[in-house]
């Protein structure tokens, strides 16, 4: 309960909350759209997903503050390849929500002149290299990961050494795969942070590539997808210690 107050009393947990509310009404108007006699209840989805994006707009303020903060912590990372991706990362989420930003002043009437499909790209365009520039940095930390499980594993057979048996080629390669993929899940089990960040970051960078027509998802995909991150987003909210953390 403490958590839930916590994180209601956040910008970005009530932020959250809307963003899985939006993202949930979009996959179950995608799956009721369909069948036969559903036509009011999609309705009311879509009315309900349009209202709760509307009320995300109001956020908006307190989502820069946060981005300009993450900004300002990313130069201060001791290593240089985190440093490096969360600043540019960052960076282009500020531009992001500045282009956020002229789309509603456009959609609510204070500014004509504004050309809506420009702005919407170039929103899409950054939040895209954003979220790139974040998995590149997940991808990063995964191989440290990988690197520590691995030396951990190799540390071990040492002490139990043997005569490895002889393996055919085809045997080695399978081996290969099979040792590479067992590490992978070895070192995001050993991290739940690490792997809740880049669940989030590739869920959600289905959005931005559908908008630019480089990979088209149906709106059931950018549904789930969007919900799936909502909810990883909400857990490192309500429970700051499963938030990735810049060494």
């Amino acid at each position: 309960m403490d958590a839930f107050t916590r994180f209601t009393n956040q910008t970005q947990g009530r932020d959250r909350l809307f963003r899985a509310t939006q993202y949930t009404c979009m996959l179950l108007t995608y799956l009721l759209e369909p069948k036969a006699g559903k036509e009011e209840v999609v309705t009311k989805l879509k009315k309900l997903e349009s209202s709760v994006s509307t009320g995300r707009k109001w956020f908006r303020l307190g989502n820069v503050v946060h981005a300009v903060q993450a900004t300002e912590q990313s130069i201060r990372a001791t290593d240089p390849v985190p440093r490096l991706c969360l600043t540019l990362a960052n960076l282009n989420r500020v531009i992001y929500f500045v282009c956020d930003t002229v789309l509603w002043v456009k959609s609510v009437g204070l500014a004509s002149g504004i050309n809506k499909d420009t702005w919407r790209r170039r929103a899409a365009r950054h939040y895209c290299c954003f979220l790139l520039l974040s998995l590149v940095r997940d991808v990063y930390e995964i191989s440290l990961q990988m690197g520590r499980v691995a030396r951990d594993r190799a540390r071990r057979k040492e002490s139990s050494s043997r005569d490895p048996p002889a393996y055919s080629v085809a045997d080695e390669e399978t081996e290969w795969l099979q040792s590479f993929l067992l590490l992978l899940f070895r070192s995001l089990k050993r991290h739940p942070p690490l792997l809740l960040d880049t669940v989030k970051n590739f869920c959600d960078i289905l959005i931005p590539l559908d908008q630019l027509g480089i990979y088209k998802s149906n709106a059931g995909i950018i549904g789930l997808g969007g919900l799936v991150s909502s909810v990883a987003g909400i857990i490192t909210v309500a429970y700051p210690q499963m938030k990735l953390r810049t060494r």
